[in-house]
């Protein structure tokens, strides 16, 4: 049974250190929030006992705002502000702070041998999400880029606080990323009226959206409605997706940046007592806008699957100074007024990912009542009495964090 063989194969990402003492097994790079938890960050660090001697081995996952940079880190100023931190000691373990194994520990323990050691972290769910800002196009890279980033990191050291030495320590960039909300919001509607000296009556426009989300290059479709009772002549009309991005710091600013432009005369002019009902499409794409500096992107740079950045969600109990930087899009219609002022409305929508449709993990399966399954992918070797469970234990597909990077980042940063 091939196809289900496949199926059931779990591929672990895994990163050493330079001096091959410790090595980092994590089941995946993107942690999903689900507006109400996080996936949790497990994983497992193997450790050479005889290296470590009477040494430590700790862990700790940093969200970081990075907004300037790093080698003009001059007079004690940083060019960063830590979101949220979390550290924990993996070796030797600690009882007190022990959590139940996860089924992908359990696996790779199994697979690993007794030198493995769980690590766990919880993110809160107000955490902020992964977003980057796309630097100008003459930058020459050696500028961290600006934007939220997280970064899990083992190392080896006496006490927790210690500087970690490159040699013995492994840092790995994973991200945290929020797919689209299971109800949408309602259907983006607005209207609006200008009057005219010398008119006695007003231009009126209505637009609407065909629906209030919309996932990555999907094209948008802005509905017009326009009824001219005034002396005046629409002459065009300019549709616009703009992209606003909050950076939420010490003080707050805002980015805002066209994605998708629409100007045309189709259909126009529209003169004194006429009407005009059409269907715009509009389609905002990050490969048309590469050259906007301060665009916010969804997680790193050079990214095979970076795109526009998702917009935020915002839920009652969110701080936006924890946030780093709220992305939200709007559609803005102008109209274009011979010899008088424009007309022009907004219109607030959700750009984000869809939600994988992958069934929850399931739980550990009871031996007593699972039926046997062939999932020789892997052959290993195990002290255990063979069985349906341990078969489909070793059935793990370990691929290099580091040179998933090379490829995911062309050109990019190696340090992952």
């Amino acid at each position: 049974m091939p196809q289900l063989q496949h199926s059931l194969s779990v591929t672990v990402f895994k990163k050493s250190s330079p001096n091959g003492k410790i090595t980092v097994y994590l089941g995946k790079r993107d942690f999903v929030d689900h507006l109400t938890h996080v996936d949790p960050v497990d994983g497992v660090i193997l450790v050479d006992k005889e290296y470590l001697k009477d040494r430590k081995v700790f862990s700790h996952i940093l969200a970081a705002f990075r907004y300037g940079r790093e080698d003009l880190d001059v007079l004690g100023l940083t060019f960063r502000k830590d979101l949220y931190i979390a550290s924990a000691q993996v070796y030797p373990p600690v009882q007190e702070t022990q959590k139940p194994l996860t089924r992908l520990q359990e696996r790779l323990i199994k697979k690993l041998g007794q030198n493995a050691y769980p690590f766990f972290f919880e993110m809160p769910k107000n955490a902020p999400s992964s977003v980057t800002l796309q630097p100008a196009p003459g930058d020459t890279g050696k500028e961290t880029p600006c934007g939220v980033d997280y970064e899990l990191k083992a190392f080896v050291a006496d006490m927790s606080d210690e500087k970690p030495h490159k040699r013995n320590s492994v840092r790995l960039a994973i991200r945290k990323v929020t797919y689209a909300p299971s109800t949408p919001g309602p259907q983006p509607f607005a209207e609006a009226s200008r009057e005219f000296m010398m008119s006695a009556n007003p231009l009126h426009l209505e637009c609407s959206l065909d629906k209030e989300l919309y996932y990555h290059g999907e094209p948008i479709n802005v509905n017009v409605q326009i009824t001219n009772n005034s002396n005046k002549t629409v002459k065009k009309i300019r549709i616009s997706v703009r992209q606003f991005a909050d950076i939420c710091l010490f003080s707050t600013a805002q980015y805002k940046c066209p994605v998708a432009i629409l100007e045309t005369e189709d259909g126009f002019p529209v003169g004194p007592s006429q009407t005009l009902s059409k269907v715009y499409t509009v389609c905002p794409l990050l490969k048309n806008n590469l050259d906007k500096r301060g665009l916010a992107l969804d997680g790193k740079l050079k990214h095979e699957d970076t795109n526009l950045a998702s917009s935020t969600i915002m839920t009652k109990d969110t701080t936006r100074e924890n946030l780093g930087i709220v992305v939200q899009y709007k559609v803005k219609i102008r109209l274009i007024v011979a010899y008088g002022g424009d007309l022009s409305v907004e219109l607030p929508f959700t750009l984000s990912h869809p939600k994988p449709e992958t069934p929850p993990p399931s739980p550990k399966p009871d031996r007593a009542q699972e039926a046997p399954v062939d999932t020789n992918l892997i052959n290993l070797e195990t002290s255990e009495t063979p069985d349906s469970y341990g078969k489909d234990d070793d059935d793990i597909i370990f691929e290099d964090f580091a040179r998933m990077r090379l490829k995911d980042h062309e050109g990019g940063d190696t340090e992952a």
